[in-house]
């Protein structure tokens, strides 16, 4: 078989990954849409413009079984042609731009205060999975077993701090000062 993009060097993400409309989890004209956004920066604190974020999340009424089909295939090529527009799938998918930025539009997550995050990246051989808490005032980390193990400087990566109405950035640092607290799945 060959190699898959974590087995290899790369970056192939932009080959297969991407699809029509990955950053829009939410469904079109929903009024709790938030946007989740930031940047994807290198141990030198320069922009990685070829990386990937994947993002998953319950629903907004805590399930997590997102919407089967909700991508819809050309019946000929089978090729993703995009969502469906209507259902809440839980999963997007965004690649950067050429400064290192990223955004999804999701609904707030149910039953939980963070969005979990898989970021692929030039000279990862693994992606590194991390969390997004969507912070709006005040953060009590004693009510989450992750946040409350952690530092106050690693606890602080961790935090995606609102900004204007309904939006929440969170940057990711690879590596250097002020690194993003990574989880390791063993």
């Amino acid at each position: 078989m060959p190699p898959t993009p974590s087995q290899t060097v790369g970056p192939f993400y932009g080959y297969a990954l991407p699809f029509p409309g990955g950053a829009d989890v939410a469904p079109f004209g929903h009024p709790e849409t938030i946007t989740l956004h930031g940047y994807v920066y290198d141990g030198a604190g320069q922009p990685v413009p070829d990386a990937l974020i994947e993002t998953w999340q319950p629903g907004p009424d805590g399930s997590r079984s997102g919407a089967p089909g909700s991508l819809r295939h050309d019946p000929v090529t089978g090729r993703v042609v995009g969502r469906d527009g209507v259902a809440f799938t839980g999963f997007g998918r965004v690649p950067t731009d050429a400064d290192g930025h990223w955004a999804v539009r999701t609904l707030p997550p149910g039953g939980v205060s963070y969005v979990s995050l898989a970021v692929f990246a030039r000279g990862l051989l693994h992606h590194l999975y991390t969390r997004a808490y969507l912070v709006d005032g005040p953060f009590d980390a004693a009510g989450d077993a992750l946040l409350a193990a952690l530092p106050p400087d690693r606890r602080a990566t961790l935090i995606a701090g609102a900004e204007a109405d309904r939006t929440y950035r969170f940057d990711i640092r690879l590596q250097g000062p002020g690194e993003t607290a990574f989880l390791e799945f063993l």
